[in-house]
């Protein structure tokens, strides 16, 4: 045989060692790469090294390859995760040698939950791998820091005593407590999910004071407003292993290999499994790239692209009929002259049970022409929620229906839903939807057709429709084409939301650690929207135009949006107070940027950071308070890309005088409490809920289990797990012996054992979690006014700007010759939101500064170069930045990724400085207005959004910032 045919058993012509034997030397592929082989062949001449026949079972000893080895030993593995908002909750082994942390790696011992579906190990990505830089980094907040300069934000600090900083904050609490402000106390933490523990650390204690608790979900522009007007739910969402079940997987404005890295690999898995994938971006984007198919539509066009899609299925017959006529409001009549649902009420003779609610009992037409309560109408159910009740028909609803109903108020002309959309979708023709969006008028329909014809239909939707006004159009556009399909309630089907790590399973357990006065009916906690919070105390109320400022106004007065503080007898409402933040950073994430820093921000008497680095929001705080890293505490890690649970546990101690966020907020607590004591403050009555707040007992009952009344159960991070876990029906179901404790999750991360009674499936072994079972096959009613799907909502509001039904609306932004760019902000590879934005490994992939990314043409015809420094500016306000050509941009749109901190910028400004404080007036409603079931505000449920991609910019260069 030839040498050449197997090279790595080539031995030299001048007999010396063969190159494979001659690798075998420990260290000797570094010094291959480092001199060259001439010089190791030299090396081996020396006759320094002896060729190891058999390294695995014939090893011997060399003292000077001690080196290696200490280099890659340990003193203990300890099991966490990362506490940030990227729903990958992935299960890491942290290495900690000589007391600190060495090194991450994936855990990959998630069970498998069939060997047909994708193994779902291993879960990480570069980021997770080097979050050991923060643990041990310059970043970190080791001491508590009192700010000493005149202005927020200008850099001067002093390192204070931990004794230091909770009296004083405590002091500052009990001012306001006795001033009877106690609503002026807000906090603002995101999603509980990532780390349950941590999120009830501050939510506990301000709870017990009657402070606010702030929404999150909507403020980042990632609650989909789309999923409860139709649902009545807010995303609930397969995992990802059922993606592998889909037949035909449409990626809408979720760029998977970007925001869901642990779950890629699922959806390529998919493509081999036989799926055909669609990608849907205004730009050639990661994921795009890796797609059967892309669609290009405008940006902010997606409601218009998915109506076209629909009208193709509608004119085609491609629906499923059975569905939309047990599952969706489509046959429902509706009256021509007030453009209500017909009721119930309103028709002589047709008569519904005892008890039931006329008012709230919707209409159909059978086969024969009979008129035909509704099943599931919110007036012959239970409340919200009623699996009592079922809205199987014993009947054959008519979907087309048109003619005239003897009423309560004389003859009436009424339609179906299904008519009226189909009117609506017939505006929708592949000329105006090529207009409109720019995607090809037989593409768009050939989509449709293939989607409508798979067995198993699949969406995979993203933040890439929620960032604009009009983001509750595109969501309910998107959702309607699989419940036109069926394509809902079944594996490998369905319109899956990801943004963010927002679903929490142990919902029982986090809640009454979280909101202890839950425990006593109708006691709260306080919540608060906070994108309608920010907006009212920035003062952009009074630039309002005037029919918004109406309907907040009449939002906040009929009690269907909570306003804090609230107004008092006198009439006035006092000026937010105390603002406590933690795990998140809300100064960066500010929506309209100039607007919360001029004049928010001033009103504050005290801002607190709990935080292990400084962030925009530590920079711009009072106090500073240093918590634990996520390698330094206990608590647990979820999320809806997966069914398990499993823990974070301290690897090392927490760095410097860091503590725990469960230890920060029992320690104010019981300051607090001290302090109270000395000052005679409490107990108080409540303005609004029937309880006393009692600083004088607060430690007490910070720390007591208030379901089993057990004092100084939760003194510690620990005891609290274990809480959430032992109060939780997914991981302690009532019905079982089984139990998922905390010890089993630092063994090994657990599936849920069932679903609780919070979500929409059950968790069937074998099987990958899909949502909606309970309603399309169980037939429990759909929690929205109707009982099913609804797409025909009748509120005054939505009837008066048009959007009954869904439509496309262009976006808010006007375009002019003034400010010609769309300015965007996704998310972005190198950061999960802020976290990771300023370590040194990420910024070496990233350039190292902030970027903004524009099509060359653009670049041209500013006179702008690749790599120079350029200015985005509109009138509401500007940022510097780095150009960097992205070809694969559309033109007239440049985009700059999420989340980049202020003080990277020059002048301090934001991200989000060029972006306004815009806010939808039809999600301010209650629905029904009485009662509320469908829509209610209810944090993270629904609320008005914060806004990111209606802005219109202009770019130029920097003086004396050229490339090179």
């Amino acid at each position: 045989m030839s040498t050449h045919d197997n090279p790595d058993e080539r031995t030299d012509d001048d007999g010396s060692v063969a190159r494979r034997d001659f690798l075998k030397g420990a260290g000797l592929a570094g010094l291959v790469g480092a001199t060259g082989y001439g010089a190791a062949r030299e090396f081996l001449q020396m006759e320094r090294l002896e060729v190891v026949d058999d390294p695995i079972g014939d090893y011997p000893y060399r003292d000077w390859e001690d080196l290696y080895r200490e280099e890659w030993d340990w003193d203990s593995i300890a099991r966490s995760t990362h506490s940030v908002n990227c729903t990958g909750s992935c299960s890491w082994d942290v290495y900690v040698k000589d007391g600190q942390v060495w090194r991450e790696e994936q855990a990959a011992d998630y069970p498998r939950i069939n060997d047909d579906l994708p193994d779902v190990n291993p879960r990480g990505c570069n980021k997770g791998a080097c979050y050991k830089n923060y643990v041990h980094g310059a970043q970190r907040v080791k001491h508590p820091l009192k700010h000493v300069g005149d202005e927020r934000g200008d850099g001067k600090w002093k390192q204070i005593s931990w004794d230091q900083a909770l009296t004083e904050i405590a002091e500052e609490v009990l001012d306001v407590m006795e001033d009877g402000d106690y609503d002026g106390i807000s906090g603002f933490t995101p999603i509980p999910a990532m780390s349950p523990v941590s999120f009830a650390s501050g939510s506990r204690m301000i709870n017990l004071l009657g402070g606010v608790s702030h929404s999150f979900y909507d403020w980042y522009s990632d609650l989909p407003p789309g999923q409860p007007i139709t649902y009545g739910f807010q995303t609930d969402n397969a995992e990802s292993a059922d993606w592998y079940n889909a037949d035909y997987l449409i990626a809408w404005g979720s760029n998977v290999d970007v925001t869901r890295i642990p779950d890629a690999k699922t959806f390529l898995s998919a493509r081999y499994g036989g799926a055909k994938t669609v990608g849907v971006f205004s730009d050639y984007s990661q994921t795009a790239i890796h797609t059967d198919e892309w669609l290009a539509p405008e940006p902010g066009s997606d409601a218009a692209l998915a109506l076209g899609m629909a009208r193709t299925i509608v004119e085609e017959g491609l629906y499923d009929a059975a569905h939309l006529k047990e599952q969706s409001d489509m046959p429902l009549l509706v009256r021509e002259d007030t453009g209500k649902f017909l009721r119930a009420s309103e028709v002589p003779g047709l008569s519904v049970g005892a008890g039931d609610d006329p008012e709230k009992v919707m209409i159909m037409q059978d086969a024969a022409g009979d008129l035909r309560i509704a099943p599931g109408s919110l007036g012959v159910r239970e409340g919200e929620f009623d699996p009592g009740s079922s809205i199987e028909l014993d009947f054959d609803p008519q979907l087309s229906v048109d003619r005239t109903v003897e009423t309560t108020d004389g003859q009436v002309a009424v339609r179906s839903v299904w008519d009226r959309l189909r009117e609506r979708l017939a505006e929708y023709t592949p000329e105006t939807v090529y207009q409109q969006t720019g995607v090809g008028r037989e593409t768009h329909q050939r989509v449709a057709r293939e989607f409508a014809r798979a067995d198993r239909g699949k969406i995979i939707h993203g933040k890439g429709v929620n960032d604009w006004y009009h983001n509750d159009l595109g969501n309910r556009s998107i959702q309607l084409l699989a419940t036109l399909t069926g394509h809902i309630g079944r594996n490998g089907t369905g319109v899956d939301h990801y943004v963010g790590q927002e679903k929490i399973w142990t919902v029982n357990g986090w809640k009454h650690l979280s909101f202890p006065h839950l425990d006593k009916s109708g006691t709260g906690p306080r919540g608060m929207p906070t994108t309608l919070w920010a907006y009212y105390h920035s003062g952009v109320l009074d630039e309002a135009d005037p029919k918004l400022r109406e309907r907040i106004e009449t939002s906040i007065d009929e009690g269907w949006m909570p306003m804090y503080p609230e107004e008092r007898a006198d009439g006035t409402r006092p000026d937010p107070r105390i603002f406590f933040v933690w795990r998140g950073n809300f100064y960066n994430q500010a929506k309209g940027n100039t607007f919360i820093r001029e004049t928010l921000w001033p009103k504050l008497d005290l801002v607190v950071d709990v935080n292990f680095r400084m962030d925009s929001t530590a920079i711009n705080s009072d106090y500073v308070l240093p918590t634990a890293s996520h390698y330094e505490k206990y608590d647990l890690s979820m999320t809806d890309m997966h069914t398990f649970v499993h823990p974070f546990t301290p690897a090392v101690e927490p760095l410097g005088e860091a503590k725990s966020d469960w230890e920060i907020f029992r320690l104010l607590s019981e300051r607090i409490q001290e302090l109270a004591r000395e000052r005679d403050v409490g107990p108080i009555e409540d303005r609004s809920f029937d309880r006393e707040l009692n600083p004088k007992t607060l430690h007490r009952d910070y720390v007591r289990d208030w379901i089993d009344d057990e004092s100084g159960a939760l003194e510690e991070g620990k005891d609290a797990a274990e809480f959430i876990l032992r109060n939780s029906g997914e991981t302690n179901p009532p019905d079982s012996d089984e139990e998922i404790t905390f010890e089993d999750t630092v063994e090994q991360p657990r599936r849920f054992l069932a679903n609780g009674g919070h979500w929409t499936s059950p968790i069937e072994e074998d099987t990958a979690f899909a949502p909606w079972k309970n309603f399309v096959q169980r037939k429990d009613p759909w929690p929205t006014y109707t009982g099913r799907q609804q797409y025909y909502i009748d509120h005054d509001w939505f009837l008066e700007d048009g959007e009954a039904l869904p439509t496309f609306k262009e976006p808010a932004e006007e375009l002019t010759d003034e400010y010609p760019l769309r300015y965007l902000t996704p998310h972005g590879r190198w950061s999960m939101h802020s976290t990771w934005r300023d370590d040194k490994y990420m910024l070496r992939l990233n350039r190292g500064e902030p970027v903004v990314y524009l099509n060359p043409a653009d670049a041209r015809d500013r006179g702008i170069e690749d790599g120079d420094q350029v200015r985005v500016y509109n009138d509401v306000g500007e940022v510097q930045a780095q150009a960097k050509f992205y070809p694969s941009s559309e033109e007239g749109a440049i985009r700059m990724n999420f989340s980049w901190e202020d003080y990277q910028f020059p002048g301090g400004n934001n991200f989000n400085s060029p972006t306004s404080m815009l806010l939808k007036s039809t999600q301010l409603v209650q629905y029904p207005e009485d009662s509320g079931e469908h829509l209610h505000f209810f944090p993270n449920f629904w609320g008005p959004t914060g806004v990111n991609s209606d802005a219109r910019v202009e770019i130029e260069p920097v003086e004396g910032g050229e490339h090179g």
